[in-house]
């Protein structure tokens, strides 16, 4: 088998086979395919596409290429979440501990940020001595005994899916449905659970702009749990303004804790009960989403969510206190203003994430820093009534230098204009093996 040949078939619009599929994958993970072979095929992808079954099998053997986690040996249906990327998407931490409150275990790993979306894994190590980079057989025993572990990922898991995902980022072939697809589902299915609840997510602070993009990605990826024996359920969540009010490491924090124990914005509370809600009727937990919304909503105002993110954090070595009496601020917090009145028309995310970055709350380039402190606290949101002077959000930081730059991006990002806007729903639509149904 020579790759020249499944480059052709592919340039030309064929299917590629399972044989071909796996020839590539195989070869490219032992570095004896090289990139710009590699790179030929990944853009004969983006250009004629791939079927199903070609992305179940891209999948699999992607998943196949490393570690595959073993859940044996925790009791119950575990049920994973992943979230395709957000600004203020602190979902993770919050719906966790719910479902695990609930009896559910939940044994995830999560990533780092990049660019104007931030990562679970970042947001977590905020707190003071908070753990993510735990062994597996830790990992294991933490959630047979406390129900819930959160932690970076570990081991090698779909090697594969590093080394084409740093390739595709420098050749213009990222954007492809079957290769992103593939992508996250082969770290999801090789994490091991039994079940996997996918927030999708659509609009200005999201990879994918339309909701069109994000349906049709969000049925590729049922359709690849489906040929693997997994039950997979997406939700395609409104992201076109940031979720809730914080932007930022430990002030999402912070509001997570808030949202835990019944305090959360509006818009984050709501997206938290539907996502937590499907990760339930994933288990098992109640016989209808009804039932399991019932059974998140108690777990919240029971205050056994907040009792077990508590738990989460002690068990990964981190200071509970900060959930109690808070973090400490940034030294430097400064209120942005409106300049006119009338209503907040649009709130565009990823300007807010950038502007969060230019805080210090990100990373452009996966070694930078972050300044946990630093982030955004949002006063008003979209279809808020504002008159000039009105507080429209407070800018943290440690560095006084970065404000400028970051208020004008800010400033930027927010529209005011004389009518307000339709209300929005924070649920679009939810994906299963059964079809699209539209909320």
């Amino acid at each position: 088998m020579r790759m020249y040949d499944i480059i052709n078939h592919k340039k030309n619009g064929g299917a590629l086979s399972d044989e071909e599929i796996r020839y590539f994958i195989d070869g490219f993970t032992r570095s004896e395919i090289p990139d710009y072979q590699a790179s030929a095929l990944l853009m004969a992808i983006c250009l004629k596409g791939m079927n199903e079954k070609e992305t179940a099998v891209l999948t699999d053997a992607m998943l196949h290429s490393g570690d595959v986690a073993d859940l044996s040996s925790i009791p119950g249906v575990k049920v994973d979440k992943h979230s395709t990327g957000g600004v203020g998407d602190k979902t993770s931490m919050i719906i966790g501990p719910i479902v695990a409150s609930c009896g559910v275990p939940v044994a995830k790993m999560s990533g780092r940020g990049l660019g104007h979306t931030g990562g679970t894994v970042d947001k977590l190590e905020s707190i003071p001595g908070f753990k993510t980079a735990i062994d597996p057989e830790h990992f294991l025993e933490m959630v047979r005994t406390t129900g819930i572990a959160i932690i970076g990922q570990s081991g090698d898991i779909a090697p594969a899916d590093k080394k084409l995902y740093a390739l595709r980022d420098v050749t213009a072939t990222v954007d492809a449905i079957p290769l992103i697809a593939s992508s996250i589902m082969s770290k999801k299915l090789a994490a091991g659970s039994d079940a996997i609840l996918l927030d999708v997510k659509t609009g200005s602070g999201a990879f994918l702009k339309t909701i069109d993009d994000s349906i049709e990605l969000a049925q590729a990826m049922v359709s690849i749990g489906a040929h693997s024996g997994r039950r997979v359920i997406a939700l395609i969540t409104d992201m076109d303004a940031p979720l809730g009010n914080a932007i930022g490491n430990a002030l999402e924090v912070e509001e997570a804790v808030g949202t835990v124990r019944g305090r959360g914005p509006e818009d984050l509370t709501a997206v938290c009960m539907d996502l937590a809600g499907y990760m339930l009727l994933l288990a098992g937990a109640a016989g209808d989403i009804a039932g399991c919304r019932a059974l998140a909503e108690d777990a919240v105002s029971s205050g056994r969510a907040f009792d077990k993110l508590c738990e989460m954090v002690t068990a990964q070595s981190g200071d509970v206190s900060v959930l109690h009496n808070g973090f400490e601020k940034a030294p430097v917090i400064s209120p942005l203003k409106a300049a006119g009145g009338g209503y907040i028309t649009h709130m565009d995310a990823e300007a807010c994430g950038m502007a969060s970055l230019e805080l210090g709350a990100g990373r452009l380039r996966y070694e930078d820093d972050i300044d946990y402190s630093a982030g955004i606290i949002l006063k008003k949101k979209v279809g808020d009534a504002v008159v000039a002077g009105d507080t429209l959000a407070f800018l943290h930081t440690s560095d006084a230098g970065r404000l400028p730059e970051a208020e004008a991006m800010l400033t930027a990002a927010i529209t005011i204009g004389d009518t307000p806007p339709p209300a929005s729903k924070t649920v679009l639509a939810v994906v299963s093996e059964t079809g699209v149904e539209m909320m």
